[in-house]
């Protein structure tokens, strides 16, 4: 029997990710194969900055983790992130077409069609996801599905995430340069949400932010779906240049000190320590707060905010959370949820690697989703509520970059 082998890549500014699964036999379960973690070059905020520097960290990484697993990496899903990605809403209105009146799929393909098309400043960005979040019929808003129910108009409101064109198609470029054909690209936000959030969160309210090297993303859930993605071009490693500053240590120095951040043996005043991190973190909070007020959800997300990432291991991180957004806050590490949830298994050398390091979280998902996509024959991501707007359709528009 073929082997089902499902690989997240997840690029970032400071290291690339690798994770290879394996779909267990007779099961919706993943078995952990192999991971790799390699420094990036190359790329900055999420865009490729230089092509080679790039394609030669993303094949290392790959290199690795085949060498982990045993096994030759042919596909992946890709992680689209950093400053690239953004977020919008919209309405659209159609007349439903049948003489009836009843609503039926070609009639929400239509509506949000009709939504897409009005969207504005979108000429050098690509949708990767569609999210319908409400309906009407006749101006009355529709609780469930609105497939079935009858009237003369249909409307919605859906959230398309974005990406930039160019930055995508690099992107993509610089993976299948290594000889690994790209599946399906996912926002990383959503890829981290799918293994680090459980159903509750995201139905009664939640903010996920991602603390990476170079941005911070973050992922509001509100009834179970997506209602607003945001990226802040400032991360851990902007933290790292504030010690190096402050304190006026070399950068490698300044890297320890934050992420021995906590501990006693730093030989510098911890006082002094703190109120630099603290004061970058504070800086991060702010611009969270900030969007949670633009869209109205400020304190008013009851699963408060989850925190992931490589920079979301600081200490003291949740309780400047908490007192910055007014929300309950805690990191989470996404195997440890995801194991029991998700029935994933890990050899015992991986397991210390990676089980209680949210870093992963990101790659991780990407297989996770993988799975779920596979399973369902494509088209659909996390029970149908995500319409990516990738594979094969992101295949023929990549080729047109091609030369």
């Amino acid at each position: 029997m073929k082997r089902n082998i499902i690989t997240g890549i997840d690029a970032g500014t400071s290291a690339i990710k690798v994770v290879i699964t394996e779909q267990k036999k007779g099961s919706r379960g993943l078995n952990v194969l192999g991971v790799s973690k390699k420094e990036s070059r190359g790329i900055r905020k999420g865009f490729i900055a230089n092509f080679e520097e790039a394609a030669e960290s993303v094949a290392d990484a790959i290199k690795a983790a085949e060498k982990s697993a045993g096994v030759q990496v042919k596909r992946a899903y890709l992680a689209a992130g950093g400053i690239s990605l953004g977020s919008a809403k919209t309405k659209g209105m159609v007349m439903i077409s049948r003489a009836d009146g009843e609503v039926t799929q070609h009639d929400i393909k239509r509506v949000i069609s009709q939504s897409e098309a009005n969207l504005s400043n979108i000429s050098n960005k690509r949708i990767i996801h569609t999210f319908p979040l409400s309906y009407k019929i006749d101006g009355s808003q529709i609780m469930g599905k609105a497939i079935g129910m009858k009237g003369a108009k249909l409307e919605v409101e859906a959230l398309f995430i974005t990406c930039l064109n160019q930055h995508l198609a690099d992107l993509i470029k610089t993976v299948e340069s290594s000889g690994v054909a790209v599946d399906d690209v996912v926002a990383s936000p959503l890829a981290a949400s799918f293994v680090t959030l459980d159903s509750h969160q995201k139905e009664v309210g939640c903010v996920l932010a991602n603390i990476g090297a170079g941005t911070v993303s973050i992922i509001i859930f509100e009834d179970s779906v997506p209602i607003s993605l945001e990226i802040f071009p400032i991360g851990s490693t902007h933290i790292t240049n504030d010690i190096a500053l402050g304190l006026q240590v070399p950068l490698d120095e300044a890297e320890m000190l934050k992420t021995g951040y906590g501990s006693d043996s730093s030989g510098f005043p911890k006082r002094r320590l703190s109120d630099i991190i603290e004061a970058r973190l504070n800086d991060i909070f702010e611009l969270i707060e900030s969007h949670l007020k633009k869209i109205n959800r400020s304190g008013l997300l009851p699963a408060g905010v989850i925190l992931t990432g490589g920079g979301s291991s600081l200490v003291s991180l949740e309780d400047i959370a908490k007192a910055s957004l007014r929300l309950p806050a805690k990191v989470d590490a996404p195997l440890f949820r995801a194991q029991s949830k998700y029935n994933i298994s890990i050899s015992g050398s991986l397991k210390n690697e990676i089980v209680d390091n949210p870093e992963w979280s990101v790659a991780l998902g990407l297989c996770m989703m993988g799975l779920n996509e596979e399973n369902r024959g494509g088209g659909n991501i996390i029970g149908g509520k995500i319409i990516s707007q990738s594979g094969n359709a992101l295949k023929r528009w990549f080729r047109s970059f091609l030369p």
